[in-house]
Parts: structure tokens; sequence; C-alpha cells
């Protein structure tokens, strides 16, 4: 899967030659899991092994495992009466431990050469996609809920993806150094940040945890890491996983803790130096505030990257293959949940496209089947992540059952009883400025708008203007003018844009992934750049003739 390759560099004046490496790597193939693949019987082991069963997860700080009085636990969300997890929250005290704990550590991890660093990742990738997948996988799917799909797209094959590209694009970005000239030579050092960087991870995703977290190490620096309270399981396991790989103590912390105690205390340390950040907006502007408000008492201005979700459209144009449309919305609205920062959740049909569309969308919502994703394999999707989302969710369709301009036209229903379920629900809405077009439900819910055929220009306006959201969207042509017009209108309303694609489904690389406006920095992890924000570049420049006089020639 990895081959470095050797290789001269030189720089285009030609003053300088260094070797560096080319390093080559590949998408993780995704595995198939069909009847009597071993990968199903792998997985199947896995998860029969930890049916009904409570693992217990410390804080971590250096090699020192740490229990608190707070206790928790993560709930299987599609049966909560299973306690998946038992964890600890770090108090204020732990959190500023760890803190100095790290910062001690930083400078010899910083030093060590970046191939050394990367090797960690390449061989926690290879654990990963060998001996550790399946469970993986299966801590994934009975803790955040996922098919065995949506689990091998996260888990393995995006979190692999992760750890070689980045750790690829590490090493190779040492080759990129500036020009000589004649009796002196350049060089750029890429410097880890000075203090600590806070990874505080989303549950949607357990390759966003790896990432978070590893790509700033690989980088040299320390990072505390707060994993999600409803994928402790899952983060616990990768974060094992880079121990026994090789990352030393106190490179990175596993810091399970209450967000606003988190917050607080990392933004209270003269020793900040970057915060990367997935969840929700005002959790975000929430410690954006605080690293302001604090600005005098750091040591450096922290570097801030986040990434907050979106509220994500298909647009639908008269000449759309009508079942590329229904098939790719299927996907990108319900496939988990509809919980992916990408997911689908609002869409535009021109009239008289609308029957037909409409007709073939009931018709597979009819075949969808929602359940436990462990016991039946057949089912595409589960339930939600949690109580809480669940209630917000419920208000929504709650809301949709009152308004005069929402119809319900599929599902609508929810059931905590056993585990947060929540039916895949499509709604048309007679006001393209509803509330429900424009905010973030982060559930199975999608809805319509259908317009005029012949008013398509001002819908593209519109699409751009309506939600405050920029991360993903879709349109859907056949015809060319259409498709250059669209990109030019909505070249600022997502920073993930698919031409008769769904949405969703973003692969590192390939596409990689972030959006602006209020779906955050948009710093694309998955792509070559992203490992440079986590580096603070020093420039040596070397004389190798000595200066003779301080007067300039035409001095005389």
């Amino acid at each position: 899967m990895l081959r470095l390759r050797g290789a001269v560099c030189q720089s285009w004046r030609g003053f300088k030659t260094f070797s560096c490496s080319a390093v080559e790597v590949k998408n993780e193939p995704i595995l198939g899991f069909n009847n009597g693949s071993q990968e199903r019987k792998d997985l199947l082991q896995a998860l029969e092994n930890l049916k009904g069963k409570t693992e217990e997860i410390p804080c971590v700080v250096g090699d020192e495992h740490v229990w608190t009085k707070d206790i928790r636990y993560q709930l299987s969300p599609f049966n909560h009466s299973h306690k998946v997890a038992k964890f600890c929250y770090a108090d204020k005290e732990l959190i500023n431990k760890a803190i100095l704990a790290s910062v001690a550590a930083r400078r010899e991890w910083d030093l060590k050469p970046v191939q050394d660093r990367a090797q960690i990742l390449f061989k926690a990738a290879d654990v990963i996609s060998g001996p550790k997948r399946a469970e993986v996988l299966a801590k994934t799917m009975i803790g955040q809920g996922k098919t065995i799909i949506q689990a091998e797209i996260d888990a393995a094959a995006e979190l692999i993806d992760f750890f070689r590209f980045n750790a690829k694009h590490a090493i190779e970005l040492e080759s990129q150094q500036p020009i000589d000239a004649p009796g002196s030579t350049n060089t750029m050092i890429y410097r880890g940040l000075e203090g600590f960087v806070a990874a505080v991870a989303p549950f949607n995703f357990t390759a966003i945890g790896g990432n978070l977290a590893g790509t700033p190490a690989l980088m040299g620096n320390v990072v505390l890491w707060k994993p999600s309270d409803t994928a402790m399981s899952a983060s616990y396991a990768v974060y094992k996983i880079l121990r026994e790989c090789g990352m030393p103590p106190n490179i990175i912390q596993f810091l399970p803790a209450d967000g606003p105690v988190f917050g607080d205390s990392i933004t209270a340390s003269e020793h900040l130096a970057g915060i990367n950040f997935t969840g929700s907006v005002p959790t975000f502007k929430r410690l954006w505030k605080q690293v302001g408000e604090n600005l005098d008492r750091y040591k450096n201005f922290p570097r801030i990257a986040g990434e907050c979700g979106g509220k994500n459209f298909h647009f639908v144009h008269k000449s759309a293959d009508v079942q590329s449309v229904v098939m790719g919305t299927i996907r990108s609205a319900f496939e988990y949940g509809g919980q992916k920062c990408s997911a689908c959740s609002r869409m535009y049909v021109p009239d008289t496209l609308w029957p037909q569309i409409k007709q073939e969308l009931l018709s597979v919502h009819k075949q969808i089947k929602v359940g436990d994703p462990v016991e039946d394999l057949s089912t595409f999707f589960s339930a939600v992540i949690d109580d809480k989302s669940f209630g917000r969710i419920k208000k929504w369709l709650d809301y949709a059952k009152s308004s005069p301009n929402l119809k319900i036209v599929a599902g609508g229903n929810c059931d905590d009883q056993k585990g947060y379920f929540v039916e895949p629900t499509i709604i048309e809405t007679k006001d393209p400025q509803d509330d429900i077009m424009k905010e973030e439900i982060f559930g199975p819910v999608l809805t319509v708008y259908v317009y005029p055929e012949d008013t398509y220009k001002t819908v593209l306006n519109l699409i751009d203007s309506t939600s405050p959201y920029a991360l993903t969207g879709a349109v859907f042509a056949q015809d060319k003018n259409v498709i250059d017009e669209a990109a030019k209108v909505l070249r600022n309303a997502a920073g993930n844009y698919y031409v008769n694609d769904k949405s969703t489904g973003s692969i590192v690389a390939q596409q990689p992934f972030g959006g602006a406006r209020a779906s955050g920095t948009n710093d694309k992890p998955g792509g070559p750049h992203y490992v440079l924000r986590w580096t603070s570049p020093q420039v040596v420049k070397e004389t190798h003739v000595p200066l003779t006089d301080w007067k300039y020639l035409y001095m005389g």
C-alpha cells in the first residue's frame, strides 16, 4: 500500500539539490462483506464479542489511566438499554495537568524527523486495514448506530486514508523549499506550533476524531483529544492503536470531558496554540469568542480550524436524469439517518418533473428498512445518535405537522422506546424561505420546494441566499449551459460541489472536504495543504561568503 521512491529534487534555478521522497499511497479499497467473505465472518465475530458488554474507558494522560468521580455512559443508539462504554469526564485540574505534560514533551517530539512521525501513522493505517478492522467497525456500528457499509467507509477506509495521505503530504512538504542565491542557501523548516492543539471531535465519523488528533501530532504538535461522548468506544480503539504503533506518551492525551469545562480550560491556558474542531456552530463560536477574549494571555495567536455542518442542497433542472436524482437523493438524505455534515436536507425540483420524482421517491421510501444494523444486515439506516438529537428532530416533525406551509409526503413518525428511531421523512414546502429550508436538522428529514420550471435562474439565486451554511450541494442537469450557469451562481454556496452526483460521499485525496460561511474555515482535510495548517515554518538563511565591509560601493 505504501512505497517510498527516492528522488533528487532541484530548485528551478539549479542552485540547490537535496534528496526527498515521493510517497505513493492509494485509497483503501472498500470491502464488500458479502456472504461467506472473510471480512464478514470477522465482523460478525467482533460484533458478537461486544454484545451486552460495557467497556471501561479512562482518561489517559501520558501513560496514566485516570478515573474521576464524574462517571458517564455511552449508550447504543438503537438499543439504549445497552451501555456500550463507561467513562469519566476530565475535570479542570486533570485538563491542566495534561496541558503541562504535553507542553513538556513537545520539543523532543517536534525535533523528530517527519519520516519517523509519519511511520506511526502508516503503521496505524496498516493495523486498522488488517487485524483491527473488524473491532473498530464493530465499535462504530454498536456505539454510533452505523450499518456495515457506513462503518466501513468511515472507520476503515476514510480513517486509513487520512493517516496514509496526511503522512504522505507531511513527508512531501519537506521538499517545498525556497530558492537559493549565489553565496547562500535557504531552508524551510516545518516546525510544529509552540504550545498544544485541542482536538474537539464529533460523534458522526470515527475517522474525523482520528484525523483531528492525528494530523497535528504528525506535524510535530502535542494534542489534547476530546472525543465525543457518543463515539467513545471507537475513539478509544483508535487512540490505543496509535499508542501501540509507536505514538509516545503525552503527545496525544485522551480526555473525555464536559464541553464547556474543556473549552474553558483550554482557552484559559497561555499554551493554547490551536483548536481543531468539528461540531456545531454555537460551540465553535463560543470557542472562538473565548480565544478572542483571552488573546492577551497567549504566547501565540492560536490557529482555529473548524467544520460546522451544512444545509446541503440538491438542485434539479428539467434536463436531469430522474433515476440519478432519486437514487442520489435517497442515499444523501437518509444514509446514516441524515447525520452526515454533507447530507442533503433541501431539494429544489421543477414542477414538470415533480410528479415522477415524487412517485419514485415514495416507491423507494416504502422499501427502506430502519432498525438494528447488527441483528438485521438489510437495515438501510438505524437510530439517531441520542435523546437530545431525537428530541430536536421530533420538534421539527411536530412543526411540519402544524405548519400551513408544509406537507409531510412520507414518514414523519418517531419512537424512542427501545432506540432513538426516526422514520425517513419527506416534506413538501410552499415557502422556499421557511425555517426548515434554512436550519440544520441533522436527521433523516428532506424538504422539497417545487418551482415553476422556467424560474430555475431565480431558484439558483435562492439556493445561494437561503441558508447561512455553504458546505455541500449538488446540481442535476444534462444541459451543459445550465451546469455552467449554476456553477457561477453557486460558486460560494458550497465548498464541495457535485454535478450529477449526490452531496455526500467525499473521499480523502479525491474530494478534500470543507465549506465556508457558517460551515467553517474550509481547511480541506483530505487535501495536500491541510498539514501546512499545523506547522509554523522557520526559514533559515546560511551565508557561505563572509561580509567584509559595512559600506556600499556607491558610497565611495
